[in-house]
């Protein structure tokens, strides 16, 4: 996991210490990376040329470096670290079976995944309940 942003490596460090740290009680756990001239924002279509800044957006980027999720929000609008890292987990679970196992919505590590497969088409119910997508 990487943390990019147009902010130099010394607004990261102020606030890790500052802020981040004292919010959940440890300094940031990945790499925070810098891209002052905006380099990968513009590669990924987030980079806003005017303000000179870029709009949050989380990217989940396979080991073949092909894009399989993202999110951008505007800045006012924080973000979810552990639906990301919930996702993150389920792109795993289906990459290392091979596509012979999906997670279905609200999927979490340890629930029961679904078997993709002519015999699952329009029995989804069956195998899954509504109620467990929502199981905290």
């Amino acid at each position: 996991m990487l943390s990019v942003s147009v902010d130099s490596v010394f607004v990261h460090k102020i606030w890790n210490e500052n802020e981040l740290s004292k919010m959940i009680g440890k300094d940031i756990p990945f790499p925070m990376l810098s891209d002052q001239g905006g380099y990968i924002g513009k590669m990924y279509g987030i980079y806003d040329e005017e303000g000179g800044v870029e709009t949050r957006g989380r990217f989940i980027i396979d080991p073949d470096g092909n894009i399989q999720a993202y999110e951008v929000l505007t800045p006012p609008v924080g973000r979810n670290v552990s639906e990301s890292i919930r996702q993150i987990k389920a792109f795993q679970l289906v990459r290392e079976s091979k596509g012979t196992e999906a997670t279905p919505s609200g999927w979490k590590p340890g629930k029961k995944t679904l078997k993709p497969g002519p015999d699952l088409v329009g029995n989804v119910w069956r195998e899954w309940k509504v109620s467990e997508a929502f199981d905290e």
